[in-house]
């Protein structure tokens, strides 16, 4: 039985922009599985054997590399391990970069990529229509205790772009934040 899905929730690798986590053999997802399984994640035995059993570890429900290529982790309805306290009913998303070749927090993903997220948010709010969507970010603590949740008071930059902003913008293609 899957649960009630209230939250979309997008993320980055924090990895470079426009750089492929494919490698020897190897998806985007099961790269970050790797990760997942050393930070000590762990999917429940039953969900692992009902789907994608060969990610034992990943926390996100879908991985979008730089091609646009959609891989799912996690089944839609499977508690996550992608925001602390925001796990349960929520989907997360993990976009493949965020960071740019200097070493900063700058998201700018391939075109790809960004119609890929808008097709899959399109898709899960129409199977949700109860979900909000958002950046990691914008669950962060709400420090100040004013109602707003500021850069100030980020935990991490992820996604590394304003995800409402963009939303709201009506544009399938987020041009400021276009890997080129």
């Amino acid at each position: 039985m899957s649960l009630p899905i209230y939250k979309i929730i997008v993320h980055c690798s924090a990895t470079r922009n426009g750089k492929s986590l494919k490698q020897a053999g190897k998806t985007a997802a099961q790269v970050i599985d790797g990760w997942h399984k050393k930070r000590g994640f762990k999917r429940q035995p039953a969900a692992q054997r009902a789907f994608n059993p060969h990610l034992s570890s990943i926390g996100y429900h879908f991985v979008i590399d730089v091609d646009g290529l959609v891989e799912s982790g996690r089944q839609v309805g499977e508690i996550g391990a992608h925001v602390k306290g925001h796990n349960q009913n929520s989907v997360g998303i993990c976009l493949v970069g965020g960071i740019t070749a200097s070493g900063k927090n700058h998201a700018e993903y391939t075109e790809a990529q960004w119609q890929s997220l808008h097709k899959l948010l399109r898709d899960l709010e129409a199977f949700n229509p109860e979900a909000l969507t958002y950046g990691h970010r914008d669950l962060s603590p709400d420090l100040n205790g004013d109602g707003t949740i500021t850069p100030n008071e980020w935990l991490k930059d992820c996604p590394c772009f304003d995800v409402w902003a963009w939303l709201d913008s009506g544009e399938v293609v987020n041009v400021e934040h276009l890997y080129k």
